[in-house]
């Protein structure tokens, strides 16, 4: 089975909206590895991790994202295995701190 690694950047209102919880609950119920944090720029980055379409699927859920968020902007770039590196010990998906 193929592997894709995908990280995407988030803009519009998706921090204080509970859109990291949000990206983690999707990950999770796509079988998506990776993690997301919030960037002090107010928007929030994702890396994910899996089969391609599910991978695919979590990008295009990102576009709308949890009620409370507006999402302007959805960037995509491939990333490589050791972007994943970042997760925490033993975690399939994190959710870090802002940076």
């Amino acid at each position: 089975m193929s592997v894709a690694i995908r990280q995407v950047t988030i803009r519009g209102r998706v921090q204080g909206v509970g859109y990291r919880y949000w990206v983690e609950q999707q990950a999770t119920a796509h079988a998506v590895e990776g993690w997301v944090r919030n960037r002090r720029d107010g928007c929030v980055e994702a890396l994910f991790a899996g089969a391609p379409t599910k991978v695919a699927e979590m990008v295009a859920l990102c576009r709308h994202g949890p009620p409370a968020a507006r999402v302007d902007n959805v960037t995509r770039e491939t990333a490589d295995e050791d972007a994943l590196k970042l997760r925490r010990a033993g975690e399939r998906f994190s959710v870090l701190p802002t940076i």
